[in-house]
């Protein structure tokens, strides 16, 4: 595990050298992927890491849980609530409230997208790399907003499956409070990951393994996944002629 991590913060050090940046500024949510992507990041550039709490209607617990991890780490940061601003984006569009359900998914995805403006303009200020917490088992689902939380200049955790990152995380010492909590995004109240996409984890993991599961009907629903948000993965295209 020790060698993943070299590697891991070697990728993260080479990249921002080649990109002549000075540090990297990341989004710390309270959450296992972030806390594992800040661990890394303290440890190859201590003095030119900053966290960026955004809270936009989040809940006390994970800011709590988020500054509680940046005391025990001893990393630079800052909150910016985006709250407000999230508030007034939403009354501007308020007109457009055509279905309740579809405006739900478009209304939250408005979260990530701030943050990722947020993280941007400390990125462009102190020449920082943006660091994405995606992992693999998200990627490759599209469990992702577009030009939100996939906002980022790299990806260390993007080739880990979410079951890899907790073995990272228990190996750098993030609290267990953390590790154990249920992945959210923090949408919406009560969210959690596993129920919005439908499928655990596990077996989610499983499947990106070996291309196998034991339920024809999950293999299905994870596979239209896969192929449905391709566009997500890739830039925008461009006609070939």
């Amino acid at each position: 595990m020790e060698t993943l991590v070299q590697k891991l913060c070697n990728w993260i050090g080479d990249k921002v050298t080649k990109a002549k940046a000075e540090g990297v500024v990341f989004g710390l949510s309270g959450g296992l992927d972030s806390a594992v992507v800040a661990a890394l990041s303290i440890r190859i550039i201590p003095q030119n890491t900053l966290a960026i709490i955004i809270p936009c209607h989040s809940l006390e617990a994970d800011i709590n849980d988020a500054l509680d991890f940046i005391n025990k780490f001893n990393i630079p940061y800052k909150i910016i609530d985006v709250s407000k601003a999230y508030d007034s984006f939403i009354h501007l569009l308020l007109n457009d409230k055509e279905n309740e359900g579809s405006f739900k998914v478009a209304e939250a995805n408005i979260k990530p997208r701030l943050r990722m403006t947020t993280l941007y303009y400390f990125a462009n200020k102190l020449n920082y790399l943006v660091v994405g917490t995606g992992n693999k088992s998200e990627i490759m689902i599209g469990y992702f907003t577009k030009y939100g939380d996939a906002g980022a200049d790299i990806l260390p955790l993007g080739n880990l499956l979410k079951g890899q990152v907790r073995e990272l995380a228990e190996y750098l010492g993030i609290p267990k409070k953390i590790i154990n909590k249920p992945p959210s995004a923090g949408l919406w109240e009560g969210q959690t990951d596993e129920e919005e996409i439908g499928i655990s984890y596990n077996q989610l993991d499983k499947y990106l393994r070996t291309g196998k599961l034991n339920n024809k009907m999950i293999e299905k629903k994870i596979q239209d996944k896969i192929t449905k948000s391709a566009h997500k993965r890739t830039i925008p295209v461009v006609p070939s002629f």
